[in-house]
Formats: structure tokens, sequence, C-alpha cells
């Protein structure tokens, strides 16, 4: 049985496990059978190795995980208290400031931000398939919908092969498989990749000045002619795609490139390639921390949210060697996860992030 096939079948496992516990939450009552984290895709098989673990040791309800991307998550995670909205949301990036706004709209108003480790977005293909060594530049001029054209305007993006973007580059047509634009990784790829990238160009970064908007636009704006199509939340769903379209890249997390280097490989970005040690320092620049949110207001009433925490957090789990390490996790280094069990303990609620 592959590793993705075991997710599939163990998460499918807690699904039903859940449902069987929860009977509907009884609205009304103020408590639901089991724990319910909802969000990343990419934390996704983290939660569920946790949950598998919690469920397994504690012998409660199993808790109930499920993979909306991260904006999905956080949305059903907003919209209130109770026993029909999620317990925690996962994430593979920060909060924003307008999701927080969200929540405290609905009642949410104290939330707990715990990052539980490290993870990378990578660039692949099928191990068949050409090298590229990136630069970041060549992300936005590759991918974008608009890039600067020969008289100082924005166009169309005329590029139909990467070596139009760099010579460097294989003669290879830009085809490139991604996630929605709910999913975390998405908006992670935006930020780390095609807004630094953006900046590179010198065109673009005469807007960035001037119009802060506008370069939010052409920076977070992908191609909508087939160089760029939208694969859904299922990281493991790219990684198959790689390998029955040969020429094809796809971008999604560092975590399912590890269950995978059977058949697809990374790509470099700046000479710099994917591995524990470079997105733990923060050298490849598609670096990210992922995250859980915890609902203060369920814990007490939902019955081993803290227990789940805790476990979510404990040395076994995330530390160095943990368990989640060997599912592909990061981990923090020690002083830092230190620190994030304590906002655990303490379930110290977060500020309203900046933006």
């Amino acid at each position: 049985m592959t590793h993705a096939l075991k997710l599939a079948v163990s998460a499918a496992a807690l699904l039903t496990l859940a449902a069987c516990g929860d009977n509907g939450g009884a609205a009304g009552s103020g408590a639901r059978a089991g724990i319910w984290s909802a969000g990343s895709s990419t934390v996704f098989p983290f939660a569920t190795r946790v949950a598998e673990t919690f469920a397994r040791t504690s012998g409660g309800a199993a808790p109930r995980v499920e993979s909306l991307g991260t904006g999905g998550g956080i949305q059903a995670f907003c919209q209130g208290v109770g026993p029909t909205t999620p317990d925690i949301a996962n994430a593979s990036r920060p909060m924003k400031a307008s999701e927080f706004d969200l929540c405290r709209q609905n009642g949410v108003t104290e939330i707990v931000e715990i990052q539980i480790g490290f993870d990378g977005i990578v660039i692949a293909t099928a191990r068949s398939g050409n090298s590229f060594n990136f630069e970041l530049n060549d992300l936005y001029e590759g991918l974008a919908k608009e890039v600067p054209g020969e008289n100082g305007q924005f166009v169309t993006n005329p590029a139909t092969t990467w070596n139009q973007v760099n010579s460097g580059l294989p003669n290879q047509r830009i085809q490139v498989y991604g996630p929605p634009p709910t999913s975390g990784t998405r908006d992670a790829f935006l930020e780390l990749g095609m807004t630094p990238g953006a900046k590179l160009v010198p065109a673009v970064a005469v807007v960035a000045e001037s119009d802060e908007d506008r370069f939010e636009a052409l920076a977070h704006t992908l191609r909508e002619d087939g160089a760029w199509i939208d694969s859904g939340e299922n990281d493991n769903a790219i990684v198959q795609t790689l390998t029955r379209t040969p020429g094809s890249l796809g971008v999604f997390g560092y975590s399912f490139l590890e269950q995978n280097l059977d058949t697809v490989k990374a790509e470099t970005i700046d000479g710099v390639e994917p591995n524990a040690d470079t997105i733990a320092d923060g050298s490849y620049p598609l670096s990210r921390s992922l995250y859980i949110y915890v609902k203060k207001a369920h814990v007490g009433v939902t019955p081993g949210l803290a227990q789940f925490v805790q476990e979510f957090l404990s040395e076994g789990s995330a530390g160095r060697g943990g368990y989640l390490q060997d599912r592909g996790l990061i981990p923090l280094p020690a002083d830092r996860l230190a620190a994030q069990r304590a906002i655990g303990q303490a379930m110290t609620p977060m500020q309203r992030p900046a933006k």
C-alpha cells in the first residue's frame, strides 16, 4: 500500500469514527462528541497523524480532520462559537487581519495561534524530466497574467516556453499545476515567490513604489491561458499529474515531495535546493511556517481539546525525531517549540495581525 493510499485510508477511518461519535453536535448542547479540526491540505497529514495517536492513547472519540484549504478552514472556524463550528483551523500561512476581524464579528474573540513547524513550497517535475534552476524573477515573468511589454506598457504574458523567460531554462512549454485560490499553499507561493520575483523586474518595481494595489494585482494574478492550471486542494493529485503529463511542473508542499521522491524531483531556486536544512534556516526562498489556530472558547467544552493540542506539540510528535518529522514536517528548534508549547498550555490569545 502506498503512503498516499495509507493516508487516505486513515483519514477516511477518522472521519467515519468522528461521524459515528458526533450526533450533529446536538446544536443546543454546547458540546460534541469529538474534536473537529479543519483547513490546510498541507497540515492535513500532520493533523491526521496526531489524531490517530490521540484516539489510540486517550480512548476518547477520534478527532474529525477535514482538508478544506487554509482559507476554507479559517472561514469555517470564524463562523462562530459552538458545536457547529471547528475547534481548530489548520493553516499553511498566518491568519490574515481580515480573517481575524471576521472571527471577532462572529463572536470568536480569543484565538490561540500556535506554530507547529516548517514546510517549503517546491516547484517539481517528474524524475525523468528536465532540470531547472529558477531565479525568483522567472516565476513572475513566466506565470504572471500581465508582464511589462517592449514599450513599457503591461501586456498579456506572451511567453510560451521557459527559455523565452530565461535563456538558461529548458526549451519547454510553460505548464504548471498548482493549488487554487482557497489554498494556503497558493497564498504562500504568491507571497514568497511571485511578490519578491516581481520586485526584481525593474518596471514592476517602479509600480511597487508608486501604487501598492496595482503592484499586488500584477504580482498575484496568475495566468488563465493554460500556463497555470488550478488543480484542487489535494497536493498528492498534483504529484500524480506530473507523472502522467511529461514536461509539466507542479507547485506543492515539501512534505509531499518527501513522500514521492521515487517519482518526482524538486527544482532549485536561486541555486538553493529545498531540503530540511535550507527550509529550517530560511535560505530556501520558498520556506514557510505551519500553524494551528485554537478556539479558546471551546477549551473545557469540547472533550479532550487541550490534551489534543498538547499531543500536537509534544516532543514525540513535533520534536526532532518525532513521528511528524517522519511524515515530512520540519521541526522547530527546541527553544521555539518550547515557546509554542507554553502558548498551547496557557492558551494565550493572539493579537490582531498587522495585515
